[in-house]
């Protein structure tokens, strides 16, 4: 015992010193009051620190001194157990300068970590989660995450789930997962339930999307439509226009615009189209009912068909109107947010070709 007391004496200049020097806060040293507590860490060595600076950082601290204090103790020693000895001077280093450098932080992050946590120091919390994060690796990800749950490091936590998402395959072949799998069930069957999540909304955001833009292209097969039956484009046009009129050069938006003329023509031609028996036809006869149903103009609407549609629909109502609502608005929808971006373009976008097979039947 003796031996060790006196190992642990030799040692505690040398912690001491650094604990006094420029590190810290204090310009001089030398105004700082004599040590009056000691941290005790694992290996049995003795940190000298003073009460007035743990108290005033570390709640905890503070309670355990309190405590100390109302025993009358001789000999005041708080012991730190579980980390590394370093890990503890570098603790009650930053409690008293409040710095950690980057080199310290690769070494001891997860036991600082661990240590901000208990001890209650939200600041080191934060910065040892941020760095413990940035040096994640497909090895220690479910120790990390472990540690995450037990320091209440929601960030850190997101993190660590997003890596085992993104690398899954091969987190399982670790030995930390194998370890985990033995032990903590409730842990697997908890990532097991993010990944499934993680991929519900990711398939779910991958729908959205194509619903969107499938409205877009909708949007867009109605404005092509009134700009053909209005002002006409290459030779489809207004029956009012004259040949010269009708000859007119591509527009902008030709790439859904010569679908669409390619289904007029067929929609003009076609002798299936009062029986019901043409697809091409029952897709143009829906295009004209979603315009009707969008049109706010119905009395000098040049599209054909739109004053009769839209009074044929205020006289029926089926079975599937509120789904056919919805369409509706969802294209008028996307049709307003498409002319509000419009004056913002510098360059016409390249658009993806939509041919008359490209507009869809959107209802059976």
């Amino acid at each position: 015992m003796g031996e060790t007391h006196n190992t642990a004496t030799a040692a505690t200049p040398t912690i001491s010193g650094d604990l006094m020097s420029s590190h810290f806060q204090f310009s001089d040293h030398n105004s700082l009051p004599e040590p009056d507590v000691q941290i005790l860490t694992s290996s049995g060595l003795r940190i000298p620190a003073h009460t007035g600076i743990l108290a005033s950082v570390s709640p905890v601290l503070e309670n355990i001194i309190d405590r100390l204090h109302k025993h009358h103790s001789s000999e005041k020693i708080i012991p730190i157990l579980g980390v590394p000895c370093d890990a503890v001077s570098l603790f009650i280093q930053f409690l008293y300068s409040s710095r950690c450098s980057e080199e310290e932080l690769e070494k001891y992050g997860i036991h600082l970590l661990a240590l901000s946590h208990v001890y209650l120091v939200p600041q080191l919390k934060h910065i040892c989660s941020k760095a413990v994060g940035q040096r994640l690796t497909v090895e220690n990800v479910v120790d990390v995450l472990q540690l995450a749950r037990l320091c209440d490091s929601p960030d850190l936590y997101v993190k660590c789930m997003k890596m085992l998402y993104d690398n899954f395959k091969a987190v399982e072949k670790t030995e930390g997962w194998k370890f985990m799998q033995e032990n903590d069930p409730f842990l697997e069957l908890e990532i097991l339930k993010f990944i499934d999540e993680a991929e519900s909304r990711k398939k779910r955001t991958r729908r959205q999307r194509e619903e969107q833009r499938l409205f877009m292209e909708l949007s867009e097969a109605m404005e092509c439509l009134e700009h053909i039956c209005t002002e006409g484009c290459t030779t489809v046009g207004p029956c009012d226009l004259g040949p010269s009129n009708k000859r007119r050069g591509p527009c902008n938006k030709f790439s859904t615009c010569e679908g669409l003329q390619l289904l007029i023509k067929h929609f003009a031609l076609c002798k299936n189209r009062v029986n019901g028996k043409c697809s091409r036809c029952k897709r143009m006869g829906q295009l004209l009912r979603l315009h009707s149903s969008i049109c706010d103009q119905t009395d000098s609407c040049r599209v054909p068909l739109c004053r009769q549609l839209k009074l044929k629909m205020q006289r029926e109502r089926k079975g599937d109107e509120t789904l056919w609502n919805l369409l509706v608005k969802k294209v008028a929808s996307a049709r307003v947010m498409s002319s509000l971006s419009l004056p913002k373009r510098k360059r016409e976008e390249p658009r993806e070709t939509i041919h008359d097979h490209g507009i869809r039947n959107f209802r059976k």
